[in-house]
């Protein structure tokens, strides 16, 4: 069985990392390179950098700030927000990305994942879901763009799908409802994508204790996990996470 990756994220605005619940209500949790520094030493499998207002702001991911944080690592880096066309990719991977998240620019003209991955290969290539829950709308699990204040009328099962036969290497899965909440991952949402694809599902948002994490590589399929407050505020170490999921029967990289 392949190892479960835990991923750090890093979610950044005016080149600092913030930290919100359901998208809303963003606060500093500190300097990316320095935390940065931090995952890599204790041993994180991989890290993603989102900048959360690129895309509302109609600009490029800042590429100081991709710059200084790819210095720190010897890890896979990924790096979204921002990213709107061939060149946007390209200025991403220059600064440092190993690979690059498309979310917004990805539902608005699909052949933008077939384009980069054309270019960079599969591997460089997330597309990132941004899915909530929708009791009355036509989808069991709607896909927002734009940060997630924009419904894209799409079903998340499905745009997975297709982002994958488009040349997607993995999926970047948030449930907005549970982001930033700490009410544990949405276990349902990430069966039901990880089931409908053959590419990596990594889950996010939700994140808050040791044991949703056994969860979410369990009763979700989850082939990795990303989390970010409990690791920002030091809440739990990646070497007691990992140690959790060994003690627990899940492959980990120690």
């Amino acid at each position: 069985m392949l190892s479960k990756r835990i991923i750090a994220c890093l979610d950044v605005r005016n080149g600092q990392v913030v930290k919100g619940i359901n998208f809303e209500g963003l606060r500093s949790a500190g300097d990316p390179a320095e935390l940065a520094r931090r995952y890599n030493t204790e041993g994180i499998d991989e890290l993603v950098i989102l900048d959360v207002t690129a895309t509302i702001e109609a600009r490029r991911a800042l590429a100081d700030t991709i710059a200084r944080v790819a210095r720190e690592l010897f890890i896979p880096l990924a790096v979204g927000g921002g990213i709107r066309s061939e060149a946007d990719a390209a200025a991403a991977v220059e600064a440092g990305a190993d690979k690059v998240s498309l979310n917004t620019a990805a539902l608005a003209d699909p052949g933008l994942v077939t384009a980069v991955a054309t270019r960079y290969g599969s591997q460089a290539v997330l597309v990132a879901i941004d899915a909530k829950r929708e009791a009355d709308g036509p989808h069991r699990f709607g896909v927002y763009a734009r940060s997630g204040s924009t419904n894209a009328g799409r079903d998340a099962v499905e745009w997975a799908r297709e982002a994958e036969d488009r040349g997607a290497g993995e999926i970047l899965l948030t449930s907005i409802d549970r982001d930033g909440t700490r009410a544990g991952f949405d276990c349902e949402l990430t069966a039901a994508v990880s089931a409908a694809v053959s590419i990596p599902v990594i889950a996010s948002g939700g994140a808050g204790g040791l044991d949703d994490f056994v969860d979410v590589f369990t009763a979700g399929r989850a082939d990795a996990a990303l989390a970010a407050s409990i690791f920002h505020y030091a809440e739990t170490s990646v070497r007691a996470l990992k140690q959790h999921l060994r003690g627990h029967g899940i492959p980990v990289r120690v």
